[in-house]
């Protein structure tokens, strides 16, 4: 009996589909055991475990190709590129949306954090999210919103991965348009590859000058202080440039400081 041993053996993997492999057929030699391919195409005749090797190779060289060890250029190391890494699935509905506050009403925002110690936005309701609350940053009176954000971008591209021991797989600045007034970065950790989403934007009526922020970790419960950090070295910069700027404060958020064991 004749049968495919490429649809034998792609058919338990998920991408069987992505692949077009010439079809061989199997037989019983009459003199031995050994079961062997035969492909039409070329007339080759091959054992079943050349021709597996032969069908891995095709399969895995792809893969291997579109999953790079490490997202971003700027990490601070290769040691630890033969780890798995957790960079988590992108969220769907980051930027400026229609949002609805815990009583039902909508309001223009960016996405709110959840109940984990590991999120920030400044446009989650400072009295129905206190602990995930944080306020905007404003930009000096005088300034034009696409040179404020124009400023955002040149203080986020000047980030230092592996500052305060966190960031050491480097950053991506995914989007950026100052004219519309929003920056989308993502930020990675070196061991294990975990991706934070980093987001600034000007919302109309949030504020004059305003520039509202998030910064949250995609995996995990916890996040060790890593986003009070980011927040608070990129608000250190803009201080210096005039912005008011305030980051994670300890007096406001004792609770995550607790939970995530770090010092202020």
């Amino acid at each position: 009996m004749k049968v495919s041993s490429a649809a034998i053996f792609l058919g338990s993997l998920p991408f069987a589909n992505a692949f077009t492999i010439p079809v061989q057929q199997t037989f019983v030699s009459q003199s031995s055991t050994q079961l062997y391919s035969f492909n039409e195409k070329s007339g080759d005749v091959n054992t079943r475990r050349e021709s597996l090797q032969k069908l891995m190779s095709a399969v895995a060289l792809p893969l291997l190709a579109s999953s790079p060890a490490n997202a971003f250029d700027n990490k601070i190391s290769n040691q630890y590129d033969d780890r798995p890494k957790r960079r988590g699935p992108q969220p769907k509905d980051l930027g400026v949306a229609t949002r609805k506050d815990m009583v039902g009403e909508e309001y223009l925002g960016l996405k709110p954090c959840g109940p984990s110690p590991n999120c920030f936005c400044s446009t989650d309701d400072v009295e129905d999210d206190p602990d995930h609350s944080i306020p905007a940053w404003t930009y000096p009176k005088g300034k034009s919103q696409e040179e404020a954000f124009n400023e955002l971008y040149d203080v986020i591209m000047a980030y230092k991965p592996g500052q305060g021991n966190i960031d050491g797989g480097g950053f991506k600045v995914v989007t950026n348009d100052p004219k519309k007034g929003y920056i989308y970065t993502q930020f990675e950790s070196l061991k294990a590859g975990y991706i934070d989403d980093f987001e600034v934007a000007y919302i109309e009526g949030k504020g004059e000058n305003a520039v509202q922020v998030r910064s949250s970790s995609r995996v995990g419960y916890l996040d060790f202080g890593v986003n009070s950090k980011r927040i608070n070295y990129i608000a250190d910069k803009l201080n210096k440039l005039r912005w008011d700027a305030k980051g994670v404060e300890y007096a406001t958020h004792k609770g995550y400081y607790a939970e995530n064991n770090v010092s202020p």
